[in-house]
């Protein structure tokens, strides 16, 4: 059985506060993109649960991979046999993108469908939740604003239908860790939801990644990026999660040289759906 996990940007970030459990709280507009990973599981009839990768090469960082630990999830509720499980990524790693969220609850929905779990959605989202901070978000895959630190989630009237996005990832790698080191928590003065009501030609100067400023400092192409889409006639452009991806928001089809103003990175474009 095979599923195609998907990625989402933010849509503006706010960082409030540190929390006593080390995370942040929050608030940000995810909204899901169509690029996507392949995920892939089938029966072991012997031995443990096996992982495997191909496409972009995942960090080896000693750590169990998020499908694999969504796997450990259900298997302690539910005593599920041994499987195989094939990722192929597709989505840029380290990126703000999520994809690595993605792959962990298309994870627990295609383990829910594929053993005829039957477990809501509501478990669902909850289980997902503890595997990151994010995942949550693609239980149900529609824009929604998120707050706490990032899985408490609500209905969005958000629309972005028939704009046309055009996302750029320069070959850089951003931990969270490192994304979150040069951050001082604020309140902002206006509310995200108030902001998210504007035109999309207002954005610009309302809607802000609170990431941007510290990681801009260590990495100018990610704000040349930007500019450049600027100059290319975006309506809106920012920077999603912790980077590198930076995406920009066009009212037609870009018509741009893509190999010539983003030289060895990967692009990728579409016309939005929600």
């Amino acid at each position: 059985m095979i599923v195609f996990p998907n990625c989402k940007i933010n849509l503006g970030l706010h960082i409030f506060s540190r929390r006593e459990d080390g995370f942040h709280e929050i608030k940000t507009q995810f909204y899901p993109l169509s690029l996507n990973d392949c995920l892939e599981i089938i029966p072991h009839e012997k031995g443990d649960t096996v992982f495997s990768s191909s496409g972009i090469s995942i960090p080896a960082n000693g750590e169990k991979n998020l499908c694999e630990k969504a796997y450990d999830l259900i298997k302690a509720e539910y005593n599920i046999p041994p499987i195989k499980i094939h990722l192929h990524k597709n989505i840029p790693i380290g990126a703000g993108l999520g994809g690595g969220s993605a792959d962990a609850a298309y994870a627990l929905l295609l383990l829910n469908d594929f053993f005829s779990l039957s477990i809501s959605k509501e478990n669902l989202t909850a289980m997902a939740s503890r595997l990151g901070s994010d995942c949550a978000f693609f239980i149900n895959n529609i824009p929604a604003l998120a707050t706490g630190r990032g899985e408490v989630l609500s209905p969005s009237s958000l629309s972005l239908k028939d704009y046309h996005l055009l996302l750029v990832v320069p070959p850089l790698h951003i931990s969270t860790k490192d994304a979150y080191e040069n951050i001082v928590p604020h309140y902002p003065e206006k509310e995200l939801e108030e902001i998210l009501k504007l035109p999309v030609a207002k954005w610009k100067e309302n809607l802000f990644n609170d990431f941007e400023k510290g990681i801009f400092s260590k990495h100018p192409l990610l704000d040349s990026i930007k500019s450049t889409l600027y100059e290319q006639g975006a309506l809106y452009a920012a920077m999603s999660g912790s980077g590198s991806a930076i995406f920009g928001l066009f009212s037609n089809n870009p018509d741009i040289d893509k190999e010539s103003f983003f030289p060895e990175c990967f692009t990728w474009e579409e016309k939005l759906l929600y």
